[in-house]
């Protein structure tokens, strides 16, 4: 009569936790914004090409964004309370997709570009930002999965150790 068995139904958090996804998202921009902000600082005062990005802007800026991702992901993978792995995964890559959006926006929003003028913007880049920036995108991808799914999967219960036959009443 003391046994008390708990058993968890995976299915009850296979809803969307959208809150998780958007504390991630948020994680992720104070993160890559603050330290994008010291790598120009620091980089950008020593480059001497003034027109592009130096090899330094651009390693900062793809190792920055993997580091962000990872740390978001896996708060959103903590804070969606997903059990089963592809769950986590999932939220990782929804806090993605919306991270990028939003970088969009705001990147639309910053430089006054919208539609055909933000298009245009982006095919003037020179080379080596286009393939930093495709670097940053699929790192930070893999990143967000990898992060978000370091959580799951580790719900366990406690048996409880206190429990006590009880006398009938009758």
């Amino acid at each position: 009569m003391a046994d008390v068995g708990l058993t968890i139904n995976s299915n009850i958090h296979r809803r969307t936790n959208w809150g998780a996804v958007w504390a991630g998202v948020f994680i992720f921009a104070a993160i890559w914004a603050t330290f994008e902000m010291l790598g120009i600082a620091i980089l950008a005062a020593n480059s001497v090409n003034r027109s592009g990005m130096n090899t330094g802007t651009a390693i900062w800026t793809i190792i920055l964004t993997l580091i962000a991702m990872y740390v978001a992901g896996r708060a959103t993978g903590r804070l969606a309370q997903a059990i089963e792995k592809i769950d986590a995964i999932v939220h990782g890559i929804m806090m993605f997709g919306l991270s990028l959006v939003a970088m969009l926006v705001l990147a639309e929003l910053g430089t006054g570009l919208t539609g055909a003028g933000l298009d245009a913007y982006m095919l003037n880049l020179t080379p080596p930002m286009r393939w930093t920036i495709f670097a940053s995108l699929v790192l930070g991808w893999l990143a967000a999965m990898i992060g978000a799914s370091a959580n799951s999967g580790r719900r366990t219960t406690k048996p409880v150790d206190n429990v006590r036959d009880i006398r009938p009443a009758a």
